[in-house]
């Protein structure tokens, strides 16, 4: 074993035995929409007296997170989204309405007079009293206490501050600062209380905040009956730690400036539809990797079956990954991290294609020697393809949102995964087999020793499939045409995401008539409800934005048409928020487009990027096309497999490409269309056995990913099929036009190599 090999098979190893533990002790975090919970996404609105900036927001997000302690879900997560949105996580939560009344209501801070110990306080058998004016609540050691009418509010404070007095000897405490009629009123209400004997309850003030005692600080012995605290600044002491002390600070400035916050979008998916995803996705990925598993051993041989346990090894790798960043594996992500599993054979399959050429074609002495050539070779269209994905994937993670953002991580994760486990883990596998003496006396069990029937076929057929590229550049024209009618006569069905609304999605006992329900709706009020069906118990209900009171109108009508109806997932889309994630769904696609064009450009030329960038566009419209005559969806998950879609046809493009240089650099003589002719006879095995792996996977999450997949997983796969016939027949033809009419101009080497 040489020493670049052991150096790699101790990196492979490092890497697998650090993925191994991190899988094992290490959890992925699961999303919301796979293991339950409502999502809640709140903006914070102006008012007359206050500005909903950012420092507002905050406030409001510390208010708001004292709510949802009161709600009693367990790990919830706030996070602030941009200087007016918050964006709210509760894992578990099954009614939204009962969550987003309690995160709606505005701040209300009050200030109260304690009357003294609720009767029965010592006593908690016994009820507590309600009297005129009076008001009974717990305080901070959860002692009840009577409290008279309000006094002051949170409109009265100007400023509440945490501060530490060294030398004072008071610690940590809270100062807090009164302005115009608060003055006078903060001196009157400690005046009263400053008339009861030290350690008596009525000698203290409550602070109130959305019905909850968060302070009862007691007015200090030395101050007199009816003097109260005159100069509008009081300060509130008691052994506080510092969390303690910024918490209620920041507490009594979230009522001293209420912000309204606006509901803007709300996901609630049940624990049982999210259970049911995972399940569909694990069969998914298991039969699917079977199938291309057995597919690259059926073609490959030894080589495959060392590349189906690079597989394995890839799909721990990126699990870790996942785990050790702390991404959240949302369904979306799910899929993306399925879908990583086909796409992690291409790399194989371009270093095996590649090796194949070295020793049938170039006849390299050796096995050994022909496979250090193939990933030598491979190596450019392996690291172009997979950076072109990545681009992909980090606009999914720039500038998607909730699940879809997470397919952009899990895709990147993946491709780097994929790109380790078949540059370091498949060449250290490969190279020692190659290396066994038993394995060099019988060269064809490898696999590499054949060429492969699709490259044989091509080879005793020759076909100038580049003879006249403006047929296939009609043909492609015509497809087009084809499909761009099914937008302009049906029309793109936007998705509530991008046109804001309500989707609703129920389980039903049986088999129900969607126009039974269509109708039903229509009388109940809701004429322009869209009812489907998926599969056979599943039915989806989208409308207009509804009030609480609307949704559970719409909910009683399906329960009366079907016999049971059991809602497992619920949406809620605000019509501002619709247009802004449809007018960044187009901005995403243009930079899209710009960023492959740009790096192609920069990797090789800019008309060959521009022909990339046609065959982009061309694959774009055509799922668009297909997605209008079918009448589906268009939503953030169609978003994700366009932009996977354009990393995938770029990723075709690419390995062409790459080829095209290296025949322009070894025959610079010959007619570009008779280079682009051989490069795409070259490359095509390569293309078939890659589309046939991601094929397999596809295919599997289609059938077995349940309601929740389906419409994404029949976007990818038309967009592979698509985006494999457009990197042949629409780029290449493309490229030729392109080169004859702005032929680049020879330097002095290319001048030379073409007179001799």
């Amino acid at each position: 074993m040489n020493r670049s090999l052991r150096v790699r098979a101790l990196l492979a190893l490092a890497v697998l035995a650090l993925s191994l533990y991190v899988a094992v002790t290490v959890p992925v975090r699961l999303g919301l929409d796979l293991r339950g919970g409502t999502h809640i996404v709140l903006e914070t609105r102006s008012t007359p007296t206050a500005d909903a900036d950012r420092a507002a927001t905050d406030r409001t997000l510390e208010v708001l997170r004292g709510r949802i302690d009161a709600l009693g879900v367990a790990e919830p997560t706030l996070v602030r989204s941009g200087d007016h949105r918050i964006i709210v996580e509760l894992p578990g939560a099954q009614d939204p309405k009962k969550a987003a009344d309690v995160l709606g209501r505005t701040a209300q801070l009050t200030f109260h007079p304690v009357l003294g110990p609720a009767d029965g306080a010592d006593d908690t058998s016994r009820p507590l009293p309600k009297r005129p004016r009076e008001r009974v609540l717990p305080d901070e050691s959860g002692t009840p206490l009577r409290l008279g009418p309000t006094s002051l509010t949170g409109e009265d404070v100007k400023e509440a501050a945490a501060r530490f007095d060294q030398q004072g000897g008071a610690g940590w405490h809270v100062t807090v600062g009164f302005e115009g009629a608060g003055r006078s009123g903060w001196a009157r209400l400690t005046g009263e209380a400053a008339c009861h004997a030290a350690g008596d309850p009525a000698r203290r003030v409550a602070i109130v905040l959305d019905d909850k005692v968060i302070s009862s600080p007691q007015v200090d012995p030395s101050l007199a009956c009816g003097t109260g605290i005159r100069d509008g600044a009081t300060r509130i002491t008691g052994s506080f730690s510092p969390e303690e002390a910024r918490e209620l600070s920041l507490l009594i400035n979230g009522g001293a400036l209420p912000v309204p916050v606006e509901t803007v979008e709300q996901r609630t998916v049940g624990p049982t539809l999210g259970a049911q995803a995972i399940t569909a996705s694990a069969w998914a990925a298991a039969l699917g990797t079977a199938l291309t598993s057995l597919f690259i051993i059926g073609v490959y041989r030894l080589m495959g079956a060392l590349a189906a346990l690079a597989l394995a090894c890839y799909g721990l790798v990126s699990y870790a990954a996942l785990a050790a960043v702390g991404a959240t594996l949302t369904l979306p992500g799910l899929a993306g991290f399925v879908l990583a599993i086909g796409m992690a054979v291409d790399a194989n399959v371009l270093v095996f294609e590649r090796a194949r050429e070295e020793y049938g074609v170039r006849r390299r002495p050796s096995i050994r020697s022909a496979l250090a050539a193939g990933f030598r070779n491979a190596f450019s269209a392996i690291a172009d393809s997979n950076i072109t994905t990545l681009i992909a994937a980090a606009l999914l993670f720039f500038l998607a949102s909730g699940p879809v953002r997470g397919f952009g991580v899990t895709l990147g994760i993946g491709v780097l995964a994929s790109m380790f486990s078949a540059l370091v883990i498949s060449r250290v596998l490969a190279e020692f087999a190659v290396s066994r003496p038993a394995v060099r006396r019988r060269p064809r069990l490898t696999g590499i020793a054949t060429t492969g029937a699709v490259r044989d076929r091509l080879t005793r057929r020759n076909p100038l499939l580049m003879r006249r590229p403006r047929r296939w550049l009609a043909t492609s024209a015509a497809v087009l045409v084809l499909a761009g009618s099914g937008i302009a006569v049906r029309g793109v069905d936007l998705g509530v995401e991008f046109t804001g609304g309500r989707l609703i999605e129920y389980t039903t006992s049986g088999t129900v008539d969607p126009g039974r329900v269509r109708a039903a709706l229509a009388d109940a009020g809701f004429p322009r409800a869209v009812v489907q069906t998926s599969g056979d118990t599943g039915l989806t209900v989208r409308t207009d934005p509804l009030t609480d009171a609307e949704e559970a109108k719409v909910t009683g009508t399906l329960r009366d048409v079907a016999d049971r109806a059991d809602k497992v997932r619920d949406e809620l889309i605000g019509p501002s928020l619709g247009e802004e994630l449809r007018r960044g769904a187009l901005i995403a696609l243009a930079i899209a487009l710009a960023a492959q064009f740009a790096y192609l450009a920069a990797r090789f030329r800019w008309v060959l990027g521009s022909a990339a960038v046609v065959a982009l566009v061309h694959d774009v419209i055509v799922l668009l096309g297909v997605f209008a005559w079918l009448g589906k969806p268009v939503d953030g998950v169609f978003l994700a497999a366009v932009l996977t879609v354009i990393g995938y046809s770029v990723n075709d493009s690419v390995v062409l490409f790459d080829r095209v240089r290296e025949l322009v650099r070894r025959s610079p003589g010959t007619p570009f269309s008779g280079i682009a002719n051989q490069a795409i006879l070259q490359t095509l095995p390569r293309t078939v056995n890659t589309g046939m792996g991601a094929a397999f996977m596809l295919t599997a999450l289609a059938v077995l990913g349940g309601s929740s997949l389906t419409d994404f997983a029949l976007a990818l796969l038309i967009g592979l099929t698509v985006g494999t016939y457009s990197s042949v027949f629409i780029a290449a033809p493309a490229a030729i036009r392109l080169h004859h009419r702005f032929p680049r101009r020879k330097s002095s080497a290319e001048g030379r190599a073409v007179m001799t």
